[in-house]
């Protein structure tokens, strides 16, 4: 197994003390600034004319070589990339002719890079990658959860739902992950060990389109239980580059391009309806490719350009992270009026209380440096 580093150890909760007294606390214990720097506002929160919270954070704006071509706060701060590493995850299937193999469509190779709404087209798109494979859905070790898209419609699932692990949000990756084992006789008990094979076929893949060695790489373990890598955020914006380029990669000849081409194409299979990847991609008219991640994170490609594009708000709050994207996007030039008009309730979307009174509004505050 290549080497690579590990985050710092959690911490669980389960003391029997009633109560804590804090100034006895382990003077260890981290200290952190009134601000967040080295990063810098991305968005205001009002309520009436005043601020009523402002998200920080960073960007980083490179091109195909990976140089720096804009910046705000911090573009080197080490990131964890959650979910928008799945494309990466994807490239040793896909380099390895698993689509092919198993004759998987378009919709399903973007379904390997998906964060998906549970929709019934997902949830069949993957039960049916999985049966091509050999597989099962009781093979999946992502977990369960409801499906995303009543969090969208703001709904509650009806009492007494039932959700499988084909629901989760990750099971087209997951569903790569058991067909990579599957097309190369590896063990699918286990496919999610540091260890195995197919992770440690991931992670050469992370650290060549990144640009990290394997040793440099942070580990730790995603929602869903596979193997997460934390780069440099300006290293997650060069990834998107090179996933964006029209050209063949020099290790995994068209798989990016393949990959990133399937998602743009059917953006509606990276996410869901009402999900911003879907209405960014929409928005990119075939240009750009996308993925967010938890905790604040978005990377694009931008094919036209080859620029790679990566944000991340250090609260880990998406209300933030929207309006900062859309902003970016618009500072650089990318967006013509009707993509500005097709992004504007993502630009500065309107905050109502359960009355449905406008309080509030999140406006962008981001300004980017040139840094070439």
């Amino acid at each position: 197994m290549g080497r690579y580093r590990t985050g710092s150890p959690g911490f669980a909760c389960g003391s029997s003390q009633a109560t804590i007294n804090l100034s006895a606390q382990s003077p260890a214990l981290p200290q952190f600034a009134p601000a967040a720097p080295p990063h810098v506002p991305l968005a205001r929160v009002t309520r009436g004319d005043a601020t009523d919270s402002i998200h920080y954070g960073s960007v980083a704006v490179v091109d195909r070589n990976g140089s720096l071509l804009f910046a705000a706060g911090d573009p080197h701060f080490l990131t964890t990339t959650r979910s928008a590493l799945k494309p990466l995850q994807a490239l040793p299937f896909v380099a390895g002719g698993g689509i092919e193999r198993f004759g998987y469509s378009r919709q399903q190779t973007a379904l390997l890079c998906a964060s998906h709404s549970g929709e019934p087209r997902h949830v069949a798109g993957v039960a049916d990658m999985l049966e091509r494979a050999g597989c099962t859905p009781d093979e999946l070790q992502c977990g369960v959860h409801p499906p995303l898209f009543y969090t969208v419609r703001e709904e509650l699932p009806p009492a007494g739902a039932k959700f499988t692990s084909l629901h989760h949000n990750c099971s087209g990756k997951h569903a790569g992950m058991l067909a990579y084992c599957s097309q190369r006789a590896l063990p699918l008990e286990s496919y999610l060990a540091f260890e195995h094979p197919l992770q440690q076929a991931i992670r050469t893949a992370v650290a060549h389109l990144t640009g990290v060695a394997e040793s440099s790489l942070v580990a730790g373990i995603d929602g869903c239980s596979a193997p997460n890598y934390a780069v440099p955020l300006d290293r997650l914006a060069a990834a998107y580059a090179r996933l964006a380029m029209a050209t063949d990669d020099e290790r995994y000849g068209e798989a990016p391009a393949k990959l990133a081409s399937a998602m743009s194409a059917h953006p509606e299979m990276v996410s869901g309806e009402g999900r911003n990847d879907l209405i960014l991609m929409r928005a990119g008219r075939g240009d750009w490719v996308t993925k967010v991640g938890a905790e604040g994170v978005q990377a694009i490609g931008v094919r036209s350009k080859g620029w790679g594009i990566a944000l991340k708000v250090v609260d880990g709050n998406a209300r933030g992270l929207h309006p900062a994207t859309v902003a970016v996007l618009d500072l650089l030039g990318l967006l013509d009026a009707a993509q500005r008009e097709a992004l504007e309730a993502w630009r500065e979307p309107v905050i109502r209380n359960y009355r449905g009174l406008v309080t509030g509004r999140v406006m962008p505050v981001v300004r980017l440096e040139r840094r070439a």
